[in-house]
């Protein structure tokens, strides 16, 4: 049996903005197991992103149960829940989240800070990173100077430096092209298929859900049955090792 890393029970969350109640997630239960590549689909307010951002213990719960990696989100102080949050998930934003005025090579450094590294070590952690993502000859060069799609590709390396169990993608290929959106989608699933990254995203776009192993759909906070993913459907991870500029 596989190991499940994400295991969620009944999990509810509610904004209240001035009168209003919103009700974002409304009995959520889910399990993901070590090695799956889900993908969180729904349209914009169905809570997806919500989720996923609970997964990542970056907003808590109002009801329900979520443990991630056998740890119980919902009990751990703020200054515990940072430290493990940085250790165990790589986290891919849509807007990218680079600072302008650090390399590509020192953003994805930035993880390591929390970290006890020397200097020569955070530098080859994050050259490496680089490597897996195609950008090994950009490592010097800084966000102005790279195209949108190796601007993600460097936030994925920030994302997978610290060797995270977890990688959680909110709309990766958001505000990409078409040819550099599959760049990141072929990325995501090499370090799904060939490095044993658990990866969860969020999309509401079906050809993205395409790349993953397993697709859930949420509609108004409610997770709808397993969709699954139709035979065949799945794209292989051809050509991945090298990216064009």
């Amino acid at each position: 049996m596989s190991e499940v890393v994400v295991s969620a029970s009944g999990l509810c969350k509610t904004y209240t903005r001035a009168q209003y109640r919103v009700e974002a997630l409304n009995n959520v239960s889910l399990n993901v197991t070590h090695g799956e590549f889900v993908a969180l689909m729904g349209p914009s307010g169905s809570g997806k992103s919500t989720l996923l951002h609970i997964m990542a213990g970056i907003d808590r719960p109002t009801a329900g149960y979520i443990e991630v990696l056998g740890t119980d989100l919902t009990t751990l102080r703020e200054d515990r829940l940072c430290v493990w949050r940085n250790i165990h998930v790589g986290f891919v934003f849509q807007s990218f989240n680079l600072v302008p005025v650090l390399t590509a090579l020192e953003n994805v450094e930035l993880p390591l800070k929390l970290v006890r590294l020397s200097r020569k070590e955070r530098y080859e952690h994050a050259a490496a990173a680089l490597e897996i993502v195609g950008l090994g000859d950009r490592m010097h060069h800084y966000p102005r100077q790279l195209s949108g799609g190796q601007e993600q590709r460097v936030a994925v390396a920030r994302a997978i430096v610290t060797d995270p169990n977890l990688i959680l993608a909110d709309e990766p290929t958001g505000n990409l092209d078409a040819a550099s959106a599959r760049d990141v989608l072929l990325l995501l699933q090499k370090l799904n298929a060939e490095y044993g990254k658990t990866t969860v995203m969020v999309t509401h776009d079906h050809e993205a859900a395409r790349f993953a192993t397993t697709i859930h759909r949420l509609e108004k906070g409610v997770l709808q049955e397993d969709i699954g993913v139709p035979a065949g459907a799945r794209f292989t991870h051809q050509a991945v090792d090298s990216f064009p500029d």
